[in-house]
């Protein structure tokens, strides 16, 4: 059985090396020039949804990250960027796409359960048109969460992730009811954190290397790894989550940029 899923605002994490030998040899006159042409471009994209962090760490220096409605206007973000004259001083270090996700395991049940209660048949153009019925509904009532804005907090943690599909544990082998049972306890340790951490989950299967991208926000960093420690000791991750590369940031404004690259924190 397949749970239902919605789907909102797509996303890319852009993050990219700075060549610092190259930046340093520039006059302070042509650098202003590249820094005032970034902040005006950055000033525009953060209206639209584009945010920026300062790396910690050797996997890069610098994240955007981009929340559209389209993939096309994804693609138009990336290429903006492109087109300043700092961006010839950025080397990309590492990308993923993907589509702001919410699983529906226990509305997939009840759906079901429903539709199967009006004796309409899995599978017919019925059960598909009722069932498409119910999620439009559950869409609109979801907006806010699949077309978030980006939350302001000082910290982002970003990591990629899979579910086991090997010959022993295999989680698209397990029965709906099985799986929604513990994704319903994977959840209620997340709300312990809410006010605290913001999460916000995006599908990537056949857009990225990954399953799903996981974006985590906080003003305290400690707190990823307390709820991420935490995670791992109930049943879905313990026994069939994959995790990526753990990519962390600080939020950095436009207008922080000169200091960023004169190596100073702001």
């Amino acid at each position: 059985m397949v749970p239902y899923t919605l789907e909102g605002a797509y996303l890319l994490h852009q993050m990219f090396r700075i060549r610092w030998s190259a930046w340093k040899s520039l006059d302070e006159s042509r650098r202003e020039t590249l820094l005032a042409g970034m902040r005006e471009v950055l000033s525009g994209m953060r209206e639209e949804g584009t945010s920026l962090y300062s790396m910690l760490g050797h996997k890069g220096d610098l994240m955007f990250l981009h929340f559209r409605p389209s993939l096309d206007a994804l693609n138009a973000a990336e290429l903006k960027l492109a087109q300043t004259g700092l961006a010839d001083y950025l080397e990309p270090a590492h990308s993923y796409v993907s589509v702001v996700e919410l699983g529906l395991y226990e509305s997939t049940q009840r759906i079901n359960r429903m539709l199967a209660e009006r004796g309409l048949q899995q599978g017919s153009a019925e059960w598909d048109q009722a069932a498409g019925e119910e999620l439009e509904r559950s869409r609109a009532a979801m907006a806010p969460r699949l077309f978030p804005e980006t939350p302001p907090a000082r910290y982002l943690c970003f990591y990629p992730m899979d579910r086991r599909r090997g010959e022993a544990k295999n989680w698209y082998q397990v029965p709906l009811d099985e799986r929604a049972r513990m994704m319903h306890e994977h959840g209620m340790v997340g709300r312990k954190y809410a006010g605290i951490v913001k999460q916000i989950i995006s599908g990537s299967i056949g857009l990225d290397d990954w399953e799903w991208g996981v974006d985590l926000w906080a003003d305290d960093p400690v707190q990823f790894k307390k709820l991420i420690y935490e995670m791992r000791f109930d049943e879905v991750s313990a026994i069939y989550a994959l995790f990526g590369q753990f990519f962390l940031g600080i939020r950095t404004q436009p207008e922080q940029l000169e200091s960023l690259l004169s190596g100073q924190r702001a």
